[in-house]
């Protein structure tokens, strides 16, 4: 696993040249008009590499030296007017320029609860039982050599977009809904589009949303996709592939096992498994069609996992290996997200803690 706190001494300073230091800042807070707020950007990112622990408001001002540089890095990131939009789109470039990854990864997060009334928290039903956390839809690069962050949506129920709430804690009145297939569409709108680069595989495996509905969404901009589905989504065949069979509505599951000779055994890379490729319309129009790939082990149907893809029923290995992306990534994200304090950062206004998050996805760029 990368170690991305090397690049800084146990003072926060960056052990290279000041040239690529200022470069560094050129690059990723060009968006900032003031000087000032370009410097307070780097400290800050400095002390989220070098302060160890949990982190803070007050464990990250406490690095700062005098009660009012204390005070600044606090106003800096609680009341500060920058917009953070703009920097959240640098490490997603970033990322894709140094990094290569295969894919962007797209899933469902859920950060504990920290510190006394944190925004977004709430009730979250867990395997284990309900929690009080924070869910949020997060962006990865992968495989997991490139285990870093590039984007977090947070999840804002209804509660938190009513007063009193939403006046407490700041949430703009524009604020997008905690629905998870919003936060999807708001990440795929900030992944980059590098012109001199084929756009990368975007890969969502966010709690079996509508599926259908975010599939088309990403397939709007022409990425290849691969976007996890219910078992209950609705689906139907595709008859200018597949013309001898009815086009009746069903659900994505009995749509899998409705075709048995096309099924095959296959290798993406963890041992063989069965799986099946059926061509689908996209829409009840037949335009950009897709395909719906499921894979089971014959027996244990609670193993069994449905996805919709740009890839072709020719290309079913590349899109089953495309499935394992998220898996590598999680593999190591926890250690790396609180490292950099993603899920235990205890904030109450939601400005703040947008910024605190920005910040957060660049320290390990």
């Amino acid at each position: 696993m990368r170690d991305f706190r090397r690049h800084v001494d146990a003072a926060g300073k960056w052990p290279i040249a000041e040239v690529l230091a200022a470069k560094f800042r050129r690059r990723l807070f060009g968006s900032l008009h003031r000087n000032g707020q370009r410097v307070r950007a780097e400290q800050y990112v400095r002390r989220l590499l070098s302060v160890r622990g949990r982190k803070t408001l007050r464990s990250m001002a406490a690095r700062f030296v005098g009660a009012s540089a204390q005070q600044s890095v606090h106003h800096f990131v609680t009341a500060s007017p920058w917009e953070w939009t703009p920097i959240r789109h640098a490490p997603a470039h970033q990322a894709q320029q140094t990094l290569a990854p295969e894919a962007w990864t797209i899933g469902s997060t859920l950060a504990p609860r920290a510190g006394s009334h944190p925004v977004g928290a709430d009730p979250q039903p867990t395997p284990l039982g309900a929690v009080n956390g924070r869910p949020a839809v997060g962006t990865r690069p992968a495989p997991e050599r490139s285990v870093v962050p590039v984007d977090r949506e947070l999840r804002l129920s209804a509660r938190w977009t009513a007063d009193p709430l939403r006046d407490r804690a700041g949430v703009p009145a524009d604020a997008a809904s905690g629905i998870v297939e919003e936060c999807v569409r708001q990440a795929v709108a900030g992944l980059p589009n590098l012109p001199e680069m084929a756009p990368l595989p975007v890969v969502v495996d966010a709690g079996e949303p509508d599926g259908p509905a975010v599939a088309r969404h990403v397939a709007s901009p022409g990425r290849p996709f691969v976007v996890r589905v219910s078992p209950a989504a609705p689906a139907r065949i595709d008859r200018t592939a597949l013309p001898e069979h009815g086009d009746l509505q069903r659900t994505a599951r009995e749509l899998a096992e409705l075709l048995p000779h096309l099924r095959q055994q296959v290798d993406p890379g963890d041992g063989r498994t069965t799986a099946v490729a059926v061509p689908v319309p996209a829409s009840p129009t037949g335009r950009a069609p897709m395909t719906l790939v499921a894979e089971w082990c014959p027996g244990r149907r609670a193993d069994r996992r449905l996805w919709l893809t740009a890839f072709t029923a020719s290309c079913l290995l590349s899109a089953l290996r495309s499935t394992r992306l998220p898996e590598l990534v999680e593999r190591h994200f926890p250690e790396i997200s609180d490292g950099i304090g993603l899920r235990n950062f205890a904030e109450r206004a939601f400005p703040g803690r947008h910024r605190h998050i920005t910040l957060a996805c660049i320290s390990p760029i």
